[in-house]
């Protein structure tokens, strides 16, 4: 890891700020010392830091706190292509408890702060408490959905949808978490970021940019995105809504 570092519990679960958003519905007080327990400590990463090392073992899983990562993978001669990205309440690391290595790695988009949790632990933690544990399988339905509409983008999409569906995606994501003011999202990352992700040249990304914006569903200054007309957007987009379901959190 870079640009990393480790300390002990500075933020305890029952006062996590996450846990008041009303999208991860009711918590009680037992619920977050079961999540304690299983807590060993912080970690905060700067801008580029790795969390978590491509085709490395990984010995701890974390959930992000505050900040925003992004998965990738990375071909022999630099190519990367981005998978999605990580905003607070996510759950990382899972895979690497059910394959030898990570298949995919992830960095920090920003500073951030995530909870560390030991990752031998894991399946006693789902034996002791079954309901935490269909929150993780909830979490890892949910980012398998978010992987669909990833695929359909790279397969179906236009380069216009494309991109249309990534800044709707992301927007609609941080406004749950109450990352919005007057629809406004700063954005923290780069068209080489956004170009990795949606499969296009800087250069396709930032003509299609420029044609999002004359469309008027959104605004788009430096890395503030305005969201004008969702409505246009999302059928832009082609979004296919399902019944949000309040997220678990750990």
């Amino acid at each position: 890891m870079n640009a990393v570092s480790q300390s002990a519990m500075t933020i305890a679960c029952a006062k996590c700020p996450l846990r008041s958003l009303p999208i991860f519905g009711e918590r009680t007080l037992l619920d977050a010392s079961t999540v304690q327990a299983f807590k060993i400590g912080e970690l905060t990463v700067a801008p580029g830091g790795t969390i978590l090392l491509e085709h490395a073992r990984a010995s701890h899983l974390f959930t992000v706190l505050s900040g925003w990562a992004f998965r990738y993978k990375t071909f022999e001669d630099g190519r990367r292509q981005i998978i999605n990205y990580a905003l607070p309440g996510d759950f990382l690391g899972l895979q690497a408890s059910m394959s030898e290595v990570m298949g995919h790695g992830i960095e920090a988009l920003t500073d951030s702060v995530l909870c560390v949790f030991p990752r031998d632990k894991l399946w006693s933690f789902f034996a002791a408490d079954a309901q935490l544990a269909y929150d993780i399988t909830w979490l890892a339905a949910s980012q398998e959905r978010t992987l669909d509409e990833q695929i359909v983008s790279l397969g179906r999409r236009t380069a216009l949808e494309r991109v249309a569906y990534l800044l709707w995606h992301l927007f609609d994501k941080a406004r749950e978490l109450g990352m919005t003011k007057r629809n406004r999202l700063d954005l923290p990352m780069r068209q080489s970021h956004l170009a990795d992700t949606l499969g296009l040249s800087v250069v396709h990304t930032n003509k299609t940019l420029q044609k999002l914006r004359k469309e008027g569903s959104i605004e788009l200054d430096e890395r503030t995105l305005r969201v004008v007309d969702e409505e246009a957007l999302k059928n832009l987009a082609r979004v296919d809504e399902v019944e949000n379901i309040p997220r678990p959190l750990i």
